[in-house]
């Protein structure tokens, strides 16, 4: 493997702080630089205003909660924070929250509603996407209760409280029914926790016992990987993260979200592959893209697995 510069040793790239891979005849295109707003207001720098307008919906209030500002977009009132910044020019920025503003000091508020109105397409096709998500979230939040049901390896498990099971294998026995009806969940996690075990005594338990399954895994899919990829890894752990599936230090350190426990094999596999490939591309380059295709033709696929599936809400 060959030794990272003394300029790399300190980077570390993580997956999804990339934008996805474009196919390789749109590598070489230049990124749109967004249109600008009249003189005196500055350049507007969110994304690009969309080719087709977004559809007409029904008139909807969107509040930021620490709202100073209102603006009517199409019909809509949209309640946004306005923060005043050493900056050249107007930010914008919609989060879970809502739509927050960053404007310079000397830009007047007419500059700024002027530079609503020309981005209220974008604004309020991202407010909606972030309002569905919401609801998808507030879905996936699990009732930690027993026969309770999460998604794991691609497949559903039932949460069983079995006070029996698991006395010598840290409180959690899995098992498989292969004969189970088509339709019907094969695998049964049993806890061993009486009935009347809180939610949060379960969701503790359950927690415990996918974490363990995701270390081992990932340790024998890394160990895979590496061998394909001719590289050395120094050092694998677990992450929390809420917005990271992976990272990868020039120093050959590895980080996978737990989480991915999840997911079916294929997309665990891309992000082991996408992370160790950094070992050898520290960067997210066509050669990098190649590196990562070397191993798994078809990464695109489970790449989108990653962005489409709302994964459960363990609180």
């Amino acid at each position: 493997m060959t030794r990272p510069s003394p300029a790399l040793r300190s980077m570390q790239l993580s997956l999804f702080d990339d934008s996805a891979p474009a196919p390789r005849s749109l590598m070489s295109l230049p990124p749109d630089a967004g249109p600008m707003v009249s003189v005196p207001a500055p350049r507007v720098d969110s994304p690009p205003t969309p080719t087709t307008a977004a559809p007409r919906l029904a008139p909807a209030v969107f509040r930021h909660p620490q709202a100073q500002r209102e603006a009517r977009l199409q019909g809509h009132v949209v309640g946004y924070a306005l923060k005043r910044a050493r900056r050249r020019s107007i930010g914008f920025v919609v989060g879970i929250e809502g739509l927050s503003v960053s404007a310079p000091r000397w830009v007047g508020l007419a500059e700024i509603d002027a530079a609503l109105a020309e981005k209220s397409d974008w604004i309020l096709r991202k407010l909606r996407e972030q309002q569905e998500r919401q609801q998808r979230l507030l879905a996936a939040k699990v009732d930690w209760r027993d026969g309770t049901t999460l998604p794991y390896l691609g497949d559903t498990l039932i949460v069983v409280l079995d006070p029996r099971a698991g006395v010598t294998q840290g409180g959690a026995v899995l098992n498989t029914d292969a004969t189970a009806l088509p339709g019907v969940p094969r695998l049964t996690l049993h806890i061993g926790l009486p009935h009347t075990a809180t939610p949060e005594q379960i969701r503790d338990a359950v927690q415990s016992w996918l974490q363990r399954q995701a270390r081992q895994l990932f340790e024998t899919r890394c160990r895979h990987f590496a061998a394909q990829l001719g590289v050395q890894y120094k050092r694998l752990s677990l992450s929390s993260a809420q917005t990271r599936w992976g990272s990868a230090s020039a120093d050959g350190s590895i980080r996978l979200n737990w989480r991915l426990v999840h997911f079916a094999m294929p997309t665990i596999d891309y992000v082991v592959a996408h992370e160790l490939a950094h070992l050898r591309e520290m960067n997210h380059s066509p050669r990098f893209w190649d590196v990562v295709r070397s191993v798994m033709p078809d990464f695109e696929r489970a790449r989108g697995s990653l962005k489409d599936d709302v994964l459960p809400v363990f609180d």
